[in-house]
């Protein structure tokens, strides 16, 4: 693969997978009110908290330098705060790969997340929410988003993969969007903060 085209590759790859987890955030009508901004909180911090070792990885962080500083972990976890939502209680460990290429692709999920979330963020000040309460985590990165992302990229279409790399990052980001996407049917069926999801 020319790696100048990765990332390129990976969204046209994931694209019905990326659009299944969008139609399904715009089902829960998250900014209707505070209460439905809530239960898709909750969603983010469950996901951001099991990201979080992705990018605290020190083998990731030499591959890509600054990586821990890009999780939004402390910023959904403020947000919740403002709200009074309590954490969930989502034992997601054992879900996430914690070696490997393939967090490249769970990681390209996540940082792609930040950069579609300009409409989102849009939307929160509907209901009272910013960039200093409530809506911390979907704000735009101090550099910009779109600066933020490009640095992302160039990162990761930086690396040199073998072609079994590249399928795992495919493998990745698939699993990634499957487990917000199944995070979004626990929701809706009333069962996300279960122990026994974890």
């Amino acid at each position: 693969m020319d790696a100048s085209t990765r990332l390129a590759d990976l969204r046209q790859a994931t694209r019905s997978d990326h659009q299944s987890v969008d139609d399904m955030v715009m089902e829960m009508a998250p900014f209707d009110s505070r209460e439905n901004y809530g239960r898709f909180l909750r969603l983010q911090y469950i996901f951001h908290k099991a990201m979080l070792p992705l990018y605290r990885a020190e083998d990731l962080n030499q591959l890509m330098p600054e990586l821990a500083a890009r999780s939004r972990y402390d910023a959904v976890s403020m947000d919740l705060a403002d709200l009074g939502c309590d954490a969930p209680d989502h034992r997601s460990r054992d879900e996430i790969p914690q070696t490997g290429m393939a967090r490249i692709g769970w990681l390209y999920v996540c940082e792609g997340s930040s950069l579609g979330a300009a409409f989102l963020f849009k939307a929160a000040a509907g209901i009272g929410l910013g960039a200093d309460f409530g809506a911390r985590h979907l704000a735009a990165h101090t550099d910009g988003r779109g600066r933020h992302w490009r640095e992302f990229v160039d990162q990761v279409n930086g690396l040199a993969l073998g072609s079994n790399d590249d399928e795992m990052l495919r493998d990745g980001a698939c699993a990634a969007f499957a487990f917000f996407r199944n995070l979004l049917m626990a929701e809706a069926s009333g069962v996300t903060n279960r122990d026994s999801q974890g």
